[in-house]
């Protein structure tokens, strides 16, 4: 992929020969693919999700709890057939779905395994788990290949994507990103308790930044009512990486709640929150390169 322009920062790199901004070149990079318990209850399941993390971000936020997949980009390089494999694998472990977890940056890469794997039927959902810093140009890329979205809004303060991320564009791009999603997958549908199709919006609610957590929740169900849901997290870790102040500790309770309160004061229905004890490290997955 020469002078790649894929994802919003349109960093120019030739992927062929070097990597880009977020850390990939032209070969797919995995850091673990695995049954993963801790997603929204409706993606996760009882059996658990069929979880592969991709190495590199396009956002590289400086809070993220995953740090050595997006900023240092461990993981092993796979072939495509190996990528086929792994689907499939995890579908025999009795995962609900297969979920991609930071595939932006792979997506001309991944989208000729996935609909092979549909063809020979793998018979699943896929869900792409992203950023939504995607352009809407990546999301055509995608096309059918995707069945669930569950996306982020990180931030609705330009001020904030760029303290946080050196992305002063973010709140623009995902909204519109998010608003391509719901056309393309439509309302949710759930059966069995397992989602199948639809999207699902999370907030992650940051200390120090509780009234932009607020003006997220507050444009999303504005805007999409109950065709999405809204997930509220409260599972924030200040990693020891983080150089702003405020982001150095954890969320408390008392702050959580009241987002939570908000959301609720809106009249938010398709919406999910997390218990105490979301913002454990234990809930970090290592990345050991298993099932890779």
């Amino acid at each position: 992929m020469p002078k790649c322009t894929l994802c919003p920062r349109e960093c120019g790199a030739d992927r062929e020969k070097e990597r880009g901004f977020c850390g990939a070149d032209n070969r797919i990079r995995i850091a673990r693919a695995a049954k993963h318990m801790w997603e929204e209850p409706v993606i996760s399941g009882k059996n658990g999700s069929g979880t592969i993390f991709f190495s590199g971000c396009s956002l590289a936020c400086e809070f993220c709890q995953n740090f050595v997949l997006s900023h240092e980009n461990q993981g092993i390089v796979i072939t495509p057939a190996r990528f086929y494999d792994i689907m499939f694998e995890l579908k025999a472990q009795g995962a609900v779905n297969i979920n991609l977890v930071t595939a932006d940056h792979y997506i001309p890469y991944i989208v000729p395994v996935l609909r092979h794997a549909r063809q020979d039927g793998l018979g699943i959902p896929v869900v792409f788990n992203t950023s939504s810093y995607l352009k809407l140009s990546a999301l055509k890329q995608l096309k059918d290949a995707a069945d669930i979205y569950l996306s982020d809004l990180k931030f609705s303060s330009p001020a904030a994507a760029m303290k946080y991320c050196s992305a002063p564009d973010y709140p623009q791009v995902a909204r519109a990103a998010i608003e391509q999603m719901v056309k393309k997958v439509g309302r949710p549908v759930i059966r069995g308790g397992i989602m199948q199709k639809g999207v699902i919006v999370r907030v992650l609610v940051m200390p120090g930044n509780l009234i932009d957590a607020k003006a997220s929740i507050k444009y999303l169900y504005d805007t999409y009512g109950d065709d999405i849901y809204i997930s509220v997290m409260g599972q924030y870790v200040p990693m020891p990486h983080v150089t702003h102040r405020e982001l150095k500790s954890a969320l408390s309770p008392s702050a959580y709640r009241s987002v939570v309160r908000y959301a609720q004061s809106l009249g938010i229905t398709n919406g999910f929150v997390q218990g105490s004890g979301a913002d454990d490290k234990i809930y970090i997955p290592e990345f050991n390169c298993e099932g890779v």
